[in-house]
């Protein structure tokens, strides 16, 4: 174990410890919040010399955020610097409660569109490509902060947003698009809209990259397999933060993994979710991911618990740690003890297609994490479904035996379970 964090580039070590010292140390005379936590622990920012000194630090969470912005609205008493100084708000989805807003200063934009930049870069994107932009472009950060970055290295933006699958079919037939950016969600809903509302093959339209993110299902692999089949096309991730920068890793082709792209703007951790303690950054480990700003003007942060749940895959030929993201720690059930993510029970119905759809949504009694057994399911079946009782009795044993849970699958017609062109709710409350 260390309690170093080693998602840092070596060569940015110094830099990075240099420009963060500075940060910790100012950081209670702009932030009421800050000055407050730091001494509620007996911590002496200036007592910070190494990044390895960050583990001493206190946790910051999602609803200390919001608690801080009903105490001093608009921003917060973390907030850092005046509303004068902002020139953007976002906002978190508000998957988990109550958005929080995000504001960022100018300067802020620029660390934010070179960081994700950086990313799509290391994802494959180039001056060259046509990019359907098929995110929120409202509050969602992964609107317009990367269509910034898409700009800064020259691609071709075209910036469809979300509730617009007729344009974004008419885009795609008419200005040579060779890329799509969106959810894993919507890039699966916008290939069966293609096939069921206008009649064709999505593979038709001879896409050669698509980029998704803003929640976890470009990483598992039934479901990654199934929108390269359905585009014809490779499909890389990146994953980020609404709080901290829009992208943080990016998946380069073919490398089985997404690389911290955060460059000296963001330091993270890896954490056991359980302990808070710090996890050594090597293959086949799991933890949760805390970010630190290192020189965040507006709403800075000291080391935020994302509740992203990653596993470490493999190291780059640099070294670099890879990452996958199996699921938020927010969204994880228990059952009888054993930690299920919804996105996992997806990933094993989706390898059953074509005799499923790959759709599901786990029905709960009351809402989670724990759950009592059996894990009740409900699954699409697909074009080709053979046997209804087969299947799902096969479904049922595939959990089972992967999963090491008992559940009970409802096989539902396709288009029961509702869509979404941003992200797929995985579980609802029983009715």
């Amino acid at each position: 174990m260390t309690a170093a964090p080693t998602f840092v580039a070596p060569t940015d070590v110094d830099a990075v410890t240099a420009t963060l010292r500075s940060q910790l140390a100012g950081l209670p005379a702009r932030s009421p919040f800050y000055a407050d936590l730091f001494a509620g622990h007996g911590i002496d920012p200036v007592a910070f010399r190494s990044l390895a000194d960050i583990a001493g630090f206190p946790f910051t969470d999602k609803q200390m955020l919001r608690a801080s912005q009903a105490a001093a609205p608009p921003l917060g008493r973390h907030a850092g610097v005046d509303i004068c100084e902002v020139i953007r708000v976002h906002a978190s989805t508000g998957t988990t409660g109550t958005p929080s807003w995000v504001g960022v200063t100018r300067d802020d934009a620029e660390a934010w569109t070179e960081m994700t930049a950086r990313a799509f870069r290391t994802m494959g994107a180039t001056r060259e490509d046509v990019v359907l932009h098929g995110s929120g472009l409202t509050l969602f950060v992964g609107g317009l902060p990367i269509r910034d970055a898409l700009e800064r290295i020259g691609s071709t933006v075209v910036p469809i947003g979300t509730g617009a699958s007729e344009k974004a079919v008419l885009a795609m037939n008419t200005l040579g698009v060779t890329a799509l950016h969106s959810t894993p969600s919507y890039a699966r809903y916008l290939a069966e809209y293609v096939r069921q509302k206008v009649g064709r093959d999505p593979r038709e339209f001879r896409l050669r990259k698509v980029f998704v993110g803003g929640e976890p299902g470009g990483g598992e692999p039934a479901f990654r397999a199934h929108l390269e089949s359905e585009w014809g096309a490779p499909v890389t991730e990146g994953l980020g933060n609404a709080d901290m920068a829009p992208v943080l890793f990016g998946e380069a082709p073919g490398s089985g993994g997404m690389r911290f792209t955060g460059g000296r703007h963001v330091l993270a951790e890896l954490i056991d979710p359980s302990s808070g303690e710090p996890v050594a950054v090597e293959p086949g480990v799991t933890g949760e991911l805390v970010y630190t700003s290192v020189d965040r003007q507006c709403c800075p942060l000291v080391r935020f618990r994302t509740r992203d749940r990653v596993t470490v895959t493999r190291l780059a030929r640099d070294g670099a740690p890879l990452i996958r993201c199996v699921g938020r720690t927010d969204d994880m059930l228990i059952v009888l003890g054993v930690n299920v993510f919804p996105s996992a029970v997806r990933d094993l119905v989706q390898e059953l297609h074509p005799r499923t759809s790959g759709a599901v949504q786990i029905v709960l009694p009351a809402r989670g994490p724990r759950v009592e057994p059996p894990l009740r399911v409900e699954a699409e079946w697909g074009e080709h479904p053979g046997d209804h009782d087969e299947l799902r009795d096969r479904i049922e044993s595939t959990i089972r035996s992967r999963l090491s849970v008992r559940a009970v699958v409802t096989l539902v017609a396709p288009g029961s379970i509702e869509r979404s062109e941003m992200k797929s709710r995985l579980t609802r409350l029983a009715n």
